[in-house]
Order: structure tokens, then C-alpha cells, then sequence
């Protein structure tokens, strides 16, 4: 806790001296909000049965601190509702399903945080309660899904993805550091051993194609038909008998869900990494070279973490 502190602390200086915004601004309201401004989680009953969850935190959808508490009470709610069977997770910015933790508050912000209710920390409590609920989640990607954003699509049941819109990566051995939601163990589960290591030791992102041949996503569906496809495959499973579905689900889980503590390892193990000077360093260059700030570096995150300078 102590050594992520002083790295908070390094990279708040770093903001600070580059004229970075320290706070998110407030968003615009929008339908069955979850929590108060900013407004980054948007919960939508489509019908009781079937619902959507908008990630919203435009420009780039970054996942931080502040989106924690209000995806919390989604996936609570997901987890006591007594008539919800299906829920997609789809963004409403363009060219971003959602993207990477946001580096600019101090992350005690994030560390001080209490343990979810799996005794995790928030983030790969959240992942876990998510895959294990009795409800049928969809990621419905279209944009970039980076570091969290392909973490939280790795905890769905189910992945779809725009054919022309869609990006898949775990950008974070790029920046220095090893990913924390979950992806090391979750990829090789689903794509085998070698194109996990390719995904996680490369940092580089998939087209759509790619990523449905690897297993990273179920299909990669032509982007003029990408909401009818999800749509209809949500309606379809919204109208099976609830016992059914998560009784399915409880089976399945059974023989593909890794162990808790698997995700527990691997958050510790991203929290000891961020504290090497290789990850600080690589880090605090990504930021003064345009993270969070400059589009083109969003959206060509891997090349440029691949142009910074070589890291013992």
C-alpha cells in the first residue's frame, strides 16, 4: 500500500507538471442512473428480463476510482434482481468500448478502497461476481477494449464484436507492468497457452477477425448489423426461464472459472510491478506524451508503448 502511495504521488507531480485535469468532469445525466455525477455508469431496463448497461465517460471511456462505486451497484443489482436474465455491456462513445485505469488520480484512491464481497479487491471482486451471476452477460464491443475494458469483456459470458469498429488488447507490458483484472488467467482458459502469452507479452491489439479466431470474442459480427445481432441474442435468451439460465451458467462455471484466489495472485502480482522504476518511468512518459489527453495515442496505444525507450 505504502510503495502504491509514493507512485500515486510520482504520477499526481507528473500531471500537475504537465497541466493535466486532476478531477473527471461531471457527465450529462442519462436514463436509470446508477450513482450521483459523474454520471460514467448508465443502467437501462429494456424490460424487466433484459437489460443494458452504458459505459459512458467520454472521451475515452477511461475506467478510475470514481466508476468503481457506481459499477458496484450494477453488478449488485444484477446479482438480487429477481426477473433480470441477460445484460449487455456497450459503450455510447465513439471508438471506445472502454479503455485503460485512469493514471491521473493518486492511486490510494483506488488501494484504500475496502475488499468487495468475495474478499477480493473492488475491481477483480467485481469481475468475479460478474462472471458468476445467475444472469447471461454479453460485451458487445465496438471501439477500443484496452486493459480494463478487455478485462471486464473477459468476465462476460459471452463477447461480441464490431467486425470494422472492434480492438482488443492487454496493452499493459507496454507501459511496464503486469495487467491486474485478470487476464492471465482468464486467456489461456479460452485461447490456449501460446496466443495468451501472444496477447499478454506483445501489447498489441486484435482486430475483430483475429480476436474471434483466437477465442478472445464469440463472433465478429458486420458492424451494420452489430446492434440487431445483440439485440435478438439478448431478446432470445430473455425469453428462457430464469432457474434454467442460471443453472446453466452454475454448471458451466463449474468446469471453466478458475479458482478466486487465482484472481487475487494476480492482482498482487500487478500491484508489486507497478512499483519497479521501469513502470514508472515507462508510465510517466506515456503521459507526457499525450495518455488520456491525445486521441491518436488512445488509439495507437501499442505503438507507441512499442516506440518508448527499451527497460531492463
Amino acid at each position: 500500500m505504502k510503495t502504491l502511495n509514493v507512485l500515486g504521488s510520482i504520477l499526481l507531480a507528473a500531471c500537475v507538471a504537465i497541466g493535466l485535469p486532476l478531477l473527471a468532469t461531471a457527465q450529462k445525466n442519462g436514463p436509470t442512473r446508477v450513482t450521483d455525477a459523474p454520471d460514467q455508469i448508465r443502467l437501462t431496463r429494456v424490460t424487466p428480463q433484459y437489460w443494458r448497461v452504458t459505459l459512458h465517460n467520454p472521451p475515452f471511456n477511461i475506467y478510475g476510482p470514481g466508476t468503481m462505486p457506481q459499477l458496484q451497484k450494477v453488478i449488485a443489482a444484477i446479482e438480487t434482481d429477481p426477473q433480470v436474465k441477460v445484460v449487455v455491456f456497450a459503450s455510447d462513445v465513439p471508438g471506445f468500448f472502454m479503455t485503460h485505469y485512469d493514471f491521473v488520480p493518486p492511486l490510494e484512491e483506488t488501494t484504500s478502497l475496502p475488499p468487495g464481497k468475495t474478499g477480493l479487491p473492488q475491481l477483480p471482486d467485481m469481475l468475479v461476481r460478474l462472471s458468476k451471476a445467475p444472469v447471461v452477460s454479453i460485451a458487445a464491443i465496438r471501439g477500443r477494449a484496452t486493459g480494463v475494458g478487455s478485462e471486464l469483456s473477459l468476465a462476460c459470458d459471452m463477447r461480441f464484436a464490431s467486425r470494422e469498429k472492434a480492438m482488443l488488447s492487454q496493452f499493459e507490458i507496454g507501459a511496464g507492468f503486469v495487467p491486474g483484472g485478470g487476464p492471465s488467467t482468464r486467456l489461456p482458459r479460452m485461447m490456449g497457452r501460446g496466443r495468451a502469452l501472444e496477447v499478454l507479452m506483445t501489447g498489441t491489439y486484435l482486430d475483430a477477425d483475429l480476436a474471434e479466431r483466437y477465442g478472445y470474442v464469440n463472433r465478429a459480427i458486420p458492424d451494420a448489423q452489430f446492434d440487431a445481432f445483440v439485440d435478438t441474442t439478448a431478446r432470445r435468451i430473455s425469453g428462457f426461464p430464469k432457474q434454467t439460465i442460471a443453472d446453466i451458467k452454475r454448471l458451466v462455471d463449474a468446469s471453466s472459472l478458475p479458482p478466486d484466489e487465482r484472481f487475487g495472485v494476480e492482482w498482487q502480482t500487478f500491484l508489486d510491478s507497478v512499483k519497479r522504476p521501469a513502470a514508472q518511468q515507462r508510465i510517466g512518459q506515456l503521459m507526457k506524451d499525450g495518455l488520456q489527453t491525445d486521441v491518436e495515442l488512445e488509439q495507437h496505444l501499442d505503438a507507441h508503448t512499442g516506440r518508448l525507450p527499451a527497460s531492463d
